[in-house]
């Protein structure tokens, strides 16, 4: 998946992307009308003219909006990475140093909003998983988004590790990302592939205890 030129559609129209309210909305129209056509037939089998009937709009009009295939891919990538990674750091909590629910509790509300998440858009996580594995540009728009919430998540432990909350030891920038690989190939394996069965919650009992001990969150600071 390369980036080229905007070339011009099939009726002439060059791709200019939208320059209105309701170009805009054309737009978002097209990207959760491929998140779907993605969803049923693949990245491989998936084709412009199916993303177009879905969004109800002429094959040429799609290129107003997307040069290729490949853009629209990457548009839809981009949003569902940037939906997941947000809910299990912002969301929760975790980072608000003046939360009075205790630490462990943030976590385990981190974690549930995660596990949802992700079992919610499974179909279309799987697609983009698949095609990360060959394409560079979607790879790198996963990895930007991941480096962004990781490096909030760092700064929490830190925190948690400046008010005796967190092991000390542990070095954050390790352990982010030691932890992000786990619980996100735990939910791929789980949810995507189908390889595991156990209960949402008791997925969340297990993937939050685990992350407890790996940090030695407590509620209270060493009095020493």
């Amino acid at each position: 998946m390369t980036a080229a030129p905007s070339p011009p559609s099939a009726d002439g129209v060059k791709p200019i992307g939208p320059r209105s309210r309701k170009g805009a909305e054309t737009r978002a129209r097209i990207v959760s009308a491929a998140k779907r056509v993605f969803e049923e037939h693949g990245y491989l089998d998936a084709r412009i003219s199916d993303i177009a009937e879905e969004a109800g709009l002429s094959h040429g009009l799609f290129y107003h909006y997307f040069a290729s295939k490949d853009e629209v891919f990457l548009e839809v990538a981009e949003a569902e990475e940037d939906r997941l990674s947000s809910r299990s750091v912002v969301e929760s909590g975790l980072l608000d140093p003046s939360s009075a629910d205790p630490i462990r509790e943030r976590l385990h509300e981190a974690n549930r909003r995660f596990l949802a998440g992700y079992r919610d858009e499974a179909r279309i996580i799987g697609v983009i998983e698949q095609v990360s594995r060959y394409d560079d540009q979607v790879r790198e728009v996963r990895f930007a988004r991941q480096q962004l919430y990781g490096q909030q998540a760092q700064d929490s432990i830190r925190l948690l590790q400046s008010l005796g909350l967190a092991d000390p030891r542990l070095d954050p920038a390790i352990v982010v990302p030691a932890l992000t690989a786990m619980v996100t190939r735990f939910a791929e394996m789980w949810l995507v592939e189908d390889l595991l069965r156990c209960s949402f919650e008791e997925a969340l009992e297990q993937l939050s205890l685990i992350c407890e001990n790996a940090l030695q969150l407590t509620d209270r600071p060493d009095p020493r």
